[in-house]
């Protein structure tokens, strides 16, 4: 059985239309970012009383009501594999940034592209570090992409509420319009011959990751401006996407602190967005 716990007064919007379905976002940590969202409407709260007591600041802040759950009623909507630590919110989408308006944060990061990434563990990783390394945003394409909730947002542990994705219907043509803007498009192909440690990192750039199997399209690997490749020492030549994301972050970064002069003390974040939890391994 499941109790109404009120706390001041709620902030959840009424149902969307008819026909249209929340966000569902679930884990500590991503729910945690969704409250302090100011920009994430949020329809919905059902709460066991373990998370209720470590979001207990956040609801306060957003004076939301919320449903107290016991585990296993989650475990029931979700699946009893499905590790949410209690915490779970229906929300509204975030407002969607244009192509033009993410251009104009190029100075601070790169921003990743996304070529029919699949996998939502793999989006959501790709927005941790997006996130840590401080990327200008992500670009998806509204299909052949995962939905913003769910597995991706508990992956991102956060990131999904930090960074702006833009979802556009044509890569082709987004990529076309970033390339109007002065963004030089780089992609990132296992079997380019030029290394991505080879050159000078521009500052206004976007950067081009492919499905893991399939990689670039080959429409996209021919709008890129160019190709590079992570150099390898082993047997194997290929990383995980999210990997190899989260390193040609971290190379785009120690390029930008070479060119910029920003300060770098014993490993801090290279990047503008703050440093995000650790692991989501605990389970209510």
């Amino acid at each position: 059985m499941t109790h109404k716990q009120r706390h001041h007064q709620s902030d959840s919007k009424a149902p969307a239309a008819k026909g249209e379905q929340p966000l569902i976002i679930f884990g500590i940590h991503a729910v945690a970012a969704a409250l302090a969202n100011p920009h994430r409407v949020i329809r919905h709260v059902a709460l066991s009383g373990n998370a209720e007591r470590r979001l207990q600041q956040s609801l306060a802040a957003r004076q939301l009501a919320h449903e107290r759950v016991l585990p296993k009623d989650l475990d029931r909507r979700l699946g009893a594999e499905t590790v949410h630590q209690g915490a779970l919110i229906e929300a509204e989408p975030l407002p969607e940034p244009s192509l033009a308006s993410l251009a104009e944060r190029l100075p601070w990061g790169p921003l990743l592209v996304l070529d029919q990434v699949t996998d939502p563990h793999n989006v959501g990783a790709i927005l941790r570090s997006a996130a840590v390394f401080g990327a200008a945003g992500l670009v998806l394409t509204r299909r052949h992409s995962p939905p913003l909730d769910g597995a991706l947002a508990k992956s991102a542990s956060g990131a999904l509420e930090q960074v702006p994705i833009a979802l556009v219907q044509n890569l082709a043509r987004a990529v076309l319009d970033l390339k109007q803007l002065g963004v030089m498009i780089v992609g990132l192909d296992a079997e380019a011959s030029a290394g991505l440690e080879s050159g000078t990192w521009p500052q206004r750039a976007a950067l081009v990751l492919g499905a893991e199997g399939k990689g670039l399209r080959q429409l996209t690997r021919a709008s890129c401006d160019r190709l590079c490749r992570i150099a390898s020492a082993g047997a194997l030549n290929s990383l995980n996407v999210s990997n190899a994301a989260a390193v040609a972050l971290h190379w785009a970064g120690l390029q930008r602190l070479g060119k910029t002069g920003r300060p770098h003390v014993d490993g801090a974040t290279l990047g503008a967005a703050p440093s995000l939890q650790g692991s989501e391994s605990e389970r209510d």
